[in-house]
């Protein structure tokens, strides 16, 4: 009884009320945040606890409705950018799944491709020369069903040519940029026919070509012929040295995959002779110049690389011989890019600039040894000045000269004696002075660059034009099947006179093919220390960009451009592993 009168004492009294409340608040430490309550929010809380009589429920004490109170606060809301985080993080996430998932599947359709038919034989023959850019263009978007494909080629995969200065220094292994041309013709719907072979003599009169077999395992038949009803020569072209002495026999190439893995060797072997004990500086100093002769993509590129892998891995594990190395490009135009715009041109010199590779510009190479080369530089005033540059690897990585099979050709063909540069072909690419034969890539002259884009577009403009000229020729068919029934069956006369016109107009549709137009998607180049240049076409003009920003650029753009979802991975999965260990400085 007693404390029930001390209690109503203290709701009778306000003061010694919130006194008592305010003691029993800090003695509970879980609910001491509502010591801090105003004081007419505590009175009004004692109040209405006042109200309640025994006989509705008992009366809550403060602390648990200090707790009640906390739960029913609403939670507070989290920054915005948190959220923007969290969903660019869940978008990540299904990404890389999506990936993952469809890396998957391409192997798994690829590892288990659908059944093949085999086309009919009363079809045309439609012989392919080449696994270039241009033929392999023309093979992804043909519909084989319509032919009899043949493709013939000493080389038996596609290789993807601008990242082929990445293999010459371990950036990116060999195998990675090269697609199996039988992989290629076995995704197709019909079936297709692969000979390894080359191709020595086209017979334009008799409409048959000849192959051998140039491999190092023979077989009981070497030669033999192939005939065709249409032909596609895409053989491209062999490396031009201009008559130069010495650059064949003494200098590297790089157009093929064994040239990218001559000049690796050729690299480590500078690298390991110049450690050599007892090497004289003067014999270091040469053998660890590395020389380039050649301002286009290909040698900037490579001149980037190489400079990249002597900074990067060779410096680190060979450091006795770091002060020697050296290189130096060499063109014989004012500038290196051409193709590109002075602003890049001049972004390109001061990049080489600050990475210590030295642009000889307006220098002709005149002569070449296995230690130097001649050279006659024409100096600002016009004085020609004839130098001797010391080497230890030299890479030629200029020019474009014919191949004996396409100067075969020409010579066949009347019309072709004023072409010097290739097989002069029409808007349709039809070689100019023959019938059913076409050229594209490198090997035929179309009033473009020969470069891989050009080739490209000129296959995928060829496989148009092969799909559409086999429809073509079935609506002929056709139209000519319901013109011989016109008149044997008169009850239906207005029908088929209907069929006939429709397919008529169908016919008219398909006939109505442009001539080839090339459109420049732009040029990328990479100039070493992570940084590259571009000059994109946008709408009607350009964009010319350059920095590391545009090296990421280079490198997706370049990873799309891949053939398939085989060769993407296997890129992005060697640059991960050069980045993480380092290039592999084994000797091959």
């Amino acid at each position: 009884m007693a404390s029930t009168s001390r209690a109503l004492t203290r709701l009778a009294d306000p003061q010694l009320g919130l006194r008592a409340a305010q003691r029993q608040l800090s003695a509970v430490p879980a609910v001491a945040s509502i010591a801090r309550l105003s004081t007419s929010s505590t009175r009004r809380s004692l109040l209405l606890a006042s109200n309640l009589t025994s006989k509705t429920r008992p009366t809550l004490s403060l602390s648990r409705q200090a707790r009640r109170a906390y739960a029913d606060a609403a939670p507070a809301k989290k920054p915005r950018k948190f959220r923007y985080f969290r969903w660019a993080w869940r978008l990540t996430y299904l990404y890389v799944l999506g990936s993952i998932g469809y890396v998957i599947y391409d192997g798994y359709s690829s590892r288990h491709p659908d059944i093949q038919f085999q086309p009919d034989p009363s079809k045309k023959n439609l012989v392919v020369l080449g696994t270039g850019w241009g033929s392999v263009a023309l093979l992804k978007k043909l519909d084989t069903e319509n032919y009899n494909v043949i493709v013939v080629s000493p080389r038996n995969y596609f290789l993807f040519t601008p990242l082929l200065p990445s293999c010459t220094t371990g950036n990116i292994e060999h195998r990675s940029i090269m697609e199996p041309v039988r992989q290629i013709l076995r995704s197709k719907k019909a079936s297709a026919m692969y000979y390894e072979a080359e191709c020595t003599h086209i017979d334009a009169e008799r409409k048959v070509i000849k192959i051998s077999d140039n491999s190092d395992i023979k077989g009981d038949v070497n030669m033999t012929e192939v005939p065709y009803d249409m032909l596609v020569v895409g053989v491209g072209a062999e490396n031009a040295t201009f008559g130069i002495p010495g650059v064949r026999e003494n200098s590297c190439f790089l157009k093929e995959i064994k040239d990218a893995q001559a000049i690796r060797t050729k690299i480590m072997d500078c690298v390991e002779t110049a450690g050599f004990k007892n090497q004289k500086p003067e014999e270091v100093s040469r053998l660890m110049h590395m020389v380039v002769v050649g301002g286009g993509p290909t040698g900037v590129e490579f001149a980037g690389e190489l400079r990249d892998f002597f900074d990067e891995d060779i410096k680190k594990l060979v450091p006795q011989i770091a002060d020697s190395f050296k290189v130096t490009l060499v063109e014989a135009l004012p500038n290196v890019l051409p193709m590109f715009s002075k602003q890049l041109i001049d972004y390109t010199e001061s990049t080489f600039k600050e990475e210590h590779i030295e642009i000889m510009t307006k220098t002709m190479v005149k002569n070449v040894t296995d230690k130097y080369i001649e050279a006659e530089i024409t100096r600002p005033d016009g004085k020609k000045e004839l130098t001797r540059i010391p080497y230890g690897l030299l890479v030629w990585a200029t020019g474009n000269a014919l191949r004996p099979l396409v100067k075969d050709l020409m010579s066949q063909i009347p019309a072709q004696k004023d072409s010097r540069r290739g097989l002069a072909v029409n808007e349709y690419l039809v070689v100019q002075g023959a019938r059913d034969i076409w050229a594209v890539g490198d090997c035929a002259v179309a009033g473009y660059a020969p470069t891989a884009q050009v080739a490209s577009q000129e296959g995928a403009f060829l496989a148009r034009l092969f799909n559409n000229m086999a429809k073509t020729e079935a609506l002929e068919a056709k139209v000519h099947e319901l013109s011989s029934t016109l008149n044997v069956q008169p009850g239906n006369s207005a029908q088929i006179v209907q069929e006939i016109e429709s397919t008529e107009r169908q016919l008219r549709r398909i006939k109505d093919i442009k001539p080839f137009h090339y459109s420049h998607q732009g040029s990328l180049a990479y100039i070493g220390s992570e940084k590259a240049v571009a000059d994109v076409a946008w709408l009607n003009g350009n964009i010319a960009s350059g920095g590391k920003l545009t090296y990421l650029f280079w490198r997706s753009a370049y990873l799309s451009m891949c053939f398939s979802t085989r060769n993407r991975v296997l890129v992005a999965l060697d640059w991960i592993k050069a980045k993480v260990y380092g290039r592999d400085v084994s000797r091959e």
